[in-house]
């Protein structure tokens, strides 16, 4: 089979192999041809990567597993993003996932790429019972200061959820609602629900600044999300302070 078989075919169908016990690999290992030799390799370098994935994964739902041991049946994770920038509503998501869900590649939404983010978001839809978003805005941000908004996002984005959840799971913060709760630092990259949240308000908050952006280019909102990179402080000296912008953030509120 080997001989009759071209480099080419043998790479098609070892990227078709899904298993270290498919019989072709030891049939491939034997054919001394670099260009096998090289797409085996290739091979196992995504078997690994894939595994590797799957362990982060595994270790991600720690969390999850131990409220799930102890009775809890709606585990829901909360993260926000948008806490720093100048301008713009902080977002917080809220999201339940199936019994059964594995969405590798799950991460602190800081960490991947936009166009990695767009993909995720559909994985999580696809796997979750409920997703819910919510918001404080700029001027809510300012008469509350923002640990305090960014509490009322999360809770709006609990109260947006199509089930109930039974035990929360929040990066870093701690609401007053009678839930019971865990907080955890940096669980965006610790925990799958959370780091699903994440993925979710970023992809939300993203969109939100870019569209409003459409109508002051000069801001830049599509992309720097409201941060005060030069460009954005630039606009604000010469175009001025728009409704979205955080009157208590520096340095706005001294100007």
């Amino acid at each position: 089979m080997i001989e009759k078989l071209s480099i080419s075919a043998i790479k098609t169908e070892i990227n078709k192999i899904i298993s270290t016990d498919d019989p072709r690999l030891a049939e491939f290992q034997q054919d001394s041809r670099k260009g096998v030799q090289q797409a085996l390799a290739q091979w196992q370098r995504r078997q690994e990567k894939k595994a590797a994935l799957v362990q982060k994964y595994q270790d991600m739902s720690v969390f999850e597993d131990e409220k799930k041991a102890l009775g809890f049946q709606a585990i829901c994770g909360i993260d926000e993003v948008g806490r720093g920038p100048l301008a713009g509503p902080v977002v917080a998501a809220a999201v339940i996932l199936n019994d059964e869900h594995e969405i590798l590649g799950l991460n602190d939404s800081k960490q991947l790429s936009a166009h990695k983010r767009e993909e995720l978001v559909a994985e999580i839809k696809r796997n979750a019972r409920a997703i819910g978003i919510g918001e404080a805005t700029a001027d809510e941000i300012d008469q509350l200061n923002i640990y305090q908004a960014t509490k009322v996002a999360m809770q709006r984005a609990i109260d947006q959820l199509e089930l109930a959840p039974d035990c929360l799971l929040i990066d870093a913060m701690v609401l007053d609602n009678g839930l019971p709760q865990e907080k955890i630092i940096k669980g965006d990259a610790r925990s799958v629900s959370i780091a699903a949240a994440s993925i979710i308000a970023k992809v939300y908050r993203d969109e939100w600044m870019a569209n409003y952006g459409k109508d002051f280019p000069a801001y830049g909102f599509a992309k720097n999300a409201g941060y005060g990179t030069k460009e954005h402080l630039k606009a604000i000296e010469n175009e001025g302070i728009l409704p979205i912008h955080r009157k208590t953030f520096a340095p706005i509120k001294n100007l």
